[in-house]
């Protein structure tokens, strides 16, 4: 039961903007005997809700966008909404990247992405990129 949670809790922050592999914690725990459907499930729903976050943030962020510790520009919020626009909703697909993912959840936000589309489209992505950890663990156990 604590190795799921230390997964699903590695997995959630991985999610957010804090720095954190939840891959490594999983293959560790597929290399000691654990049900890989279970941590891919486990994995998927502590990753997904972790996007969440994000995606409220994004939500919220702009009604601060005039205080003069606000982080983005104007402009710099003005090309992530025209990106966002212009690839669309199915760009969550790739929420899972390490470079980019996260600003596509926050972004989602900001553009006001219905909660249930935003849950399809991440929990997709974020499962298919475990599961293919699961693969590559077999893969490299062999």
């Amino acid at each position: 039961m604590t190795a799921y949670l230390l997964l699903f809790a590695s997995a959630f922050l991985a999610a957010t903007i804090l720095p954190f592999s939840s891959e490594v914690v999983l293959f560790s725990l597929l290399r000691d005997g654990g049900d890989p459907v279970a941590l891919v499930v486990v994995a998927t729903l502590g990753n997904t809700l972790g996007s969440v976050v994000n995606w409220a943030l994004g939500l919220y962020l702009l009604h601060f966008q005039d205080r003069r510790w606000f982080y983005f520009s104007r402009d710099q919020i003005d090309k992530a909404q025209r990106w966002y626009q212009r690839f669309g909703f199915w760009s969550l697909l790739f929420a899972w990247l390490p470079i980019g993912g996260d600003a596509l959840t926050l972004i989602a936000g900001i553009m006001k992405l219905r909660l249930w589309l935003f849950l399809l489209l991440v929990g997709t992505g974020k499962g298919l990129r475990y599961i293919s950890v699961v693969f590559i663990s077999d893969w490299a156990m062999l």
